[in-house]
């Protein structure tokens, strides 16, 4: 059967798929990693992607693949699964503590080839995972979380800060692994707003540095940014650069930075469930199937005319369009999420399209909060 002229979100066999659904494009995912590594020059070893997005060994083992050996995530489950899939550097961007910190040394412990790191921004961390380091007899690198503008977490940069390294440097186990600076509040969509405002913490940031050299701490290695600033931390051939959602894209960063030209590598599958008038239609993409965190909208349906989000619950989506009296019952609708990282952990597989036709599934092991470890 021709596919010519068909949407390149359209697949064959739709008929076998359940819905809610995601659909994984793993010709557009290899798309987007090479283009994160044209934004570096090819150089692999200035990207630490941050696997909160995927979630999935199979796409981290694509980055592997693609030469890309260091990784950042956020829960031990997504360092674990970075691990299995070959990552030779795991860094944990939430600072752990109690028994999430006893987690990730037991995780380290278990494989003494790779490198384990943590973001750290107070000295009660730095003792306390210096201890548990000492009695498993590993050594873990602390990065140092500055504070450069979100207020979220860090330690702002400064002589305190400069502290922090030097209070690692006292400790057994424990070795300074150099700085994370994330900048999550940055998000102009104008080009050059957005880097003005990297300009303004990047002097910041320079003159720590100087001060850190001063006081001995010489050419540590910098993970800055995220998503939206990738391009003016790429820019900047000292920082290791460390975007996510470039890996699959989304509605929402697609509409806000014209200048990050990735692709959509996944698309969620739905179905009309009901038609409570002609131009009504109820899909089966509630809260449980699509981020939701967000006013509407909440995805961009790509086969689908929407004129009103009407209401959206648990289980269900409510939508008006002057085109309703196209579709019936049953039939599909393909929609982007407006936020794809939260969307990916709300499923536990990606059917896996390849030639038009959905076949294999990929598990997202990471969606789970707890894995071996």
């Amino acid at each position: 059967m021709s596919t010519a002229g068909q949407p390149w979100y359209q697949i064959m066999n739709v008929e076998e798929i359940p819905s809610p659904a995601l659909l994984l494009f793993p010709d557009r995912v290899e798309s987007n990693i090479q283009g994160m590594l044209e934004r570096v020059g090819g150089d692999a070893e200035r990207l630490c992607p941050h696997v909160k997005t995927v979630k999935t060994e199979a796409i981290i083992r694509m980055m592997v693949r693609s030469g890309i050996k260091q990784f950042k995530c956020a829960t031990i489950a997504e360092g674990e699964t970075a691990i299995k899939a070959g990552a030779a550097s795991v860094l944990l961007a939430i600072q752990p503590t109690t028994c999430n910190a006893k987690r990730w040394i037991n995780l380290a412990k278990a494989h003494p080839d790779r490198d384990f790191g943590t973001i750290i921004d107070c000295k009660e961390s730095i003792e306390s995972l210096s201890e548990l380091s000492k009695q498993h007899r590993i050594t873990l690198k602390l990065w140092i979380d500055l504070n450069i503008g979100m207020n979220r977490t860090g330690i702002l940069p400064g002589e305190e800060a400069v502290k922090l390294g030097e209070w690692i440097h006292s400790h057994v186990n424990v070795e300074l692994g150099g700085i994370h600076a994330y900048d999550g509040h940055l998000h102009q969509s104008s080009i050059q707003e957005r880097q003005e405002a990297c300009e303004y913490w990047h002097s910041k940031l320079d003159a720590f540095v100087s001060l850190l050299k001063k006081n001995g701490f010489d050419r540590l290695p910098i993970i800055a940014g995220g998503t939206p600033t990738f391009p003016m931390q790429a820019a900047n051939p000292e920082f290791i650069c460390s975007p996510g959602t470039t890996v699959l894209w989304d509605a929402g960063y697609a509409s806000q930075y014209a200048d990050l030209d990735f692709s959509w590598a996944c698309v969620v599958l739905a179905r009309v469930i009901s038609k409570p008038a002609t131009d009504l239609l109820c899909l089966d993409l509630g809260h449980k199937a699509v981020a939701s965190e967000m006013a509407p909208p909440r995805m961009i349906c790509l086969n689908l005319k929407v004129d009103e989000w009407v209401s959206h619950s648990e289980e269900h989506l409510v939508i008006r369009s002057s085109d309703g009296h196209l579709f019936s019952v049953g039939d599909t609708v393909y929609a982007i999420p407006w936020h794809i990282c939260p969307t990916v952990a709300l499923h536990q597989h990606f059917h896996v399209v390849e030639n038009r036709f959905a076949k294999e599934k990929w598990m997202i092991e990471a969606r789970n909060r707890m894995l071996a470890f």
